[in-house]
Parts: C-alpha cells; sequence; structure tokens
C-alpha cells in the first residue's frame, strides 16, 4: 500500500518558510530500517532484545556494563573502542550484544552484522578451498566491511591454526579500517596457563588485538535462563548473592602444547595448539 505522503517515492513535499522542497519520508526510513536489520542476520529469539528490557539488579558491574551499551549506542559511529562483554553463560552477554546492534541500526542506519562465531567459521570452512588454501572473499567481505560486527561466543571454536588465521584476517582488517567490533566470549581474561583462558582460547595475536580495540566489560551473575517466573531485580540480586561464583568447567589441566619430532629423536615444543587447516 502507498504512502498517503509521499505516493510510494520515498520523498514527501515540504513547506520551509515558504518554500516548496521535498524531503525523505519517514515509510522510507523505516523501510530502510527494517531492511538493515533483517539484513544483519539477528537471531529470531534476540530480535526483540533492547538494552531498557534487561532487569538492572544492584550488581556494580553488571550495571557498569549496561551504562556502557547505552553510551555506545548514543556516542556510534564517534567511539574509539569497542565492547568484549566476559561472563559466564546466562548473564545476558548476547542481549547486550544484540541490543547495542539493534539499536545503533534504529539510530544511525549503520549497516550491522550478527554472527555466532561457530557459525561464522562453519560457514567459511564449507566454502574453504583446499587446493588453494582460501575462502572466497565473498563469505569474508561482509565481515571486514560491516560498520558495526558483532561476534559472539569468542573462544568457543577450537583454535587450530586455520581458526588462528581466518579469525585475525578478520579482526585485523577491521582494526585496520578503524570498524567498530562487539565480542562476547565465556572465557576469562587472566593470566596463567589454564586453557580456559581468554588467551589460550584465541591466541596471542588476537588477544593483543582485543586489547587495543574494545572496552573489556567482565561481570558475573545468575543465569537468567533459571530466573522464575514473575520476578524482578531484588529477586535476582538474592539469586546472585546466594550462588557461588560461576565458573567454566576445566577441560584439562595445564597448557595444551603440541611436539614436533626432532630430526635427531629430541621432542621440540612448539607452544602450539595443533590442527590442520579448515579442520
Amino acid at each position: 500500500m502507498s504512502c498517503d505522503l509521499c505516493n510510494g517515492t520515498g520523498w514527501k513535499p515540504v513547506d520551509d518558510a515558504g518554500v516548496r522542497r521535498v524531503a525523505r519520508c519517514d515509510c522510507w526510513r523505516e523501510s530502510l530500517t527494517a531492511r538493515l536489520l533483517q539484513d544483519a542476520h539477528i537471531p529470531p529469539r534476540y530480535r526483540k532484545c533492547t538494552i531498557d528490557s534487561l532487569i538492572a539488579y544492584p550488581n556494580e558491574r553488571f550495571v557498569t556494563a549496561i551504562e556502557t551499551a547505552r553510551k555506545f549506542v548514543s556516542s556510534f559511529p564517534v567511539c574509539d573502542k569497542g565492547l568484549l562483554i566476559i561472563g559466564p553463560p546466562g548473564i545476558g552477554k548476547t542481549h547486550i550484544a544484540v541490543a547495542v546492534l539493534t539499536e545503533t541500526i534504529r539510530r544511525t542506519g549503520a549497516r550491522g552484522l550478527y554472527y555466532d562465531t561457530r557459525a561464522l567459521l562453519t560457514l567459511i570452512r564449507s566454502t574453504y578451498d583446499p587446493v588453494i588454501k582460501t575462502a572466497p572473499i565473498d563469505y569474508l567481505r561482509p565481515c571486514m566491511e560491516a560498520d558495526l560486527l558483532v561476534l559472539d561466543d569468542l573462544g568457543a571454536e577450537r583454535l587450530t591454526d586455520w581458526v588462528e588465521e581466518t579469525m585475525n584476517l578478520i579482526v585485523n582488517t577491521r582494526y585496520n579500517n578503524r570498524k567498530l567490533t562487539i565480542f562476547t566470549s565465556n572465557y576469562e581474561d587472566v593470566p596463567g596457563d589454564d586453557v580456559n583462558t581468554l588467551l589460550a582460547r584465541v591466541g596471542f595475536r588476537l588477544h593483543s588485538r582485543l586489547r587495543e580495540m574494545c572496552t573489556f566489560l567482565e561481570y558475573d551473575g545468575p543465569d537468567f535462563r533459571e530466573q522464575p517466573p514473575n520476578t524482578g531485580a531484588d529477586d535476582l540480586f538474592k539469586l546472585w548473592s546466594a550462588q557461588p561464583r560461576r565458573k567454566l568447567p576445566a577441560k584439562a589441566k595445564g597448557p595444551v602444547r603440541a611436539q614436533l619430532r626432532h630430526p635427531e629423536g629430541k621432542g621440540k615444543d612448539l607452544g602450539w595448539s595443533g590442527g590442520r587447516a579448515g579442520s
């Protein structure tokens, strides 16, 4: 059905101090925003996420994360850094990231894009050519060129040479072009040789880029998926206060290392996570 103001042209007549001119019609802006949101690949479960719909409770780090997200939306694209939201599952990390993406698209008309990191790597891997050892650039370009990219669940994919190189290509390209990125991760940014730290899961090069590219927002909290019905901020605070600090269960002890057999029979420690390209 055509708009009564613009008759489907996208331009509406306006009177400016007696001078008749045309301006973009509201229907055109709404249509553009709807198309941008559709192209952002936001999963149906998260399409209604907003920052205001998060239930805030007296958790200082959680409140700081929400306030930082609001400032990011209001400042975009004039932001110095993206965001890296860290914490255990179920505390609202994806909700915050998608809410920032959605509200930024609505406010500015930016070209945004969401990907679960594992799904993105699976998509790229499915087009990987083992002969020339590359993936078609058409599958990488949208991630590199989006005005705002959300990469959810960073570090969930086992770190192989191919995974490390692919992620570094995407992130480093965005870094060089000053493109803002929002990451979420379940893995803590703590020092040590534990295989379940952010550094161990993403590698030294990507971790260094993240430090420069992002404001780190790390917090703990109750699992929103286990929230009883008809409960509010006070109930969440009691639930959070009563539970022990949640962490990911350890999958292995000590650092993960690869061994290369030396020609003379001596093992040479490479500190490499292993894995073949495309595996």
